[in-house]
């Protein structure tokens, strides 16, 4: 499958979704769907931004086309293990270069990340103050000296290991508060 076949196909079952969920989906925001910078465009990408951007929200249009995308791979998931098939192969070619329609299927619905990052961040702030109470009750004081050195070494790490740091806590948040929002966002589909 090449990439024009493969966002023709995710197009399309987006289009059929939108149908089934009365959400309308104009000529404009389906052709913007096979947006790129990198590769084969059907008409240059440079216009069809400029009109896109006249018309629609950039932010709304990625988390409305998102929304479309993962409830219809929830649709074809329970309906067609052939179509399920062509979806995966679909999404494996595309994930090779450089599309749009990727980061809008990259995208969780209905969750936003600057929302997670302050929930995760006053969950941590939350989990220190209560850690350090207990910790005080417990053990005596320690050294200032070596606390000064345990935070100054944590800077460093962070400035000088900024992408490995990254990518740990990115892991860490998707494969613990990623996978309960995957389940919470099944849930309140599915009711």
């Amino acid at each position: 499958m090449d990439a024009r076949k493969a966002k023709d196909f995710l197009v399309q079952q987006t289009a059929q979704q939108a149908a089934l969920e009365n959400v309308p989906l104009s000529d404009l925001e389906k052709r913007m769907m096979y947006f790129t910078e990198t590769g084969k465009c059907p008409e240059d990408p440079i216009a069809l931004h400029d009109a896109f951007e006249d018309e629609y929200d950039t932010r709304q249009y990625e988390t409305k086309i998102s929304n479309l995308l993962h409830h219809a791979y929830k649709r074809v998931r329970k309906q067609d293990p052939i179509t399920l098939q062509t979806w995966n192969e679909a999404i494996r070619r595309l994930r090779r270069g450089d599309h749009y329609l990727m980061v809008m299927w990259g995208q969780r619905p209905g969750i936003h990340a600057p929302e997670l990052i302050g929930l995760g961040l006053g969950v941590l702030l939350l989990a220190a103050l209560a850690g350090s109470r207990w910790i005080t009750h417990v053990l005596p004081p320690p050294n200032p000296h070596l606390i000064q050195a345990i935070l100054i070494a944590f800077i460093l790490a962070c400035l000088l290991f900024r992408n490995a740091i990254g990518k740990a806590v990115g892991w860490v948040v998707d494969h613990t508060l990623g996978r309960f929002v995957d389940e919470f966002v099944d849930e309140k589909d599915d009711s």
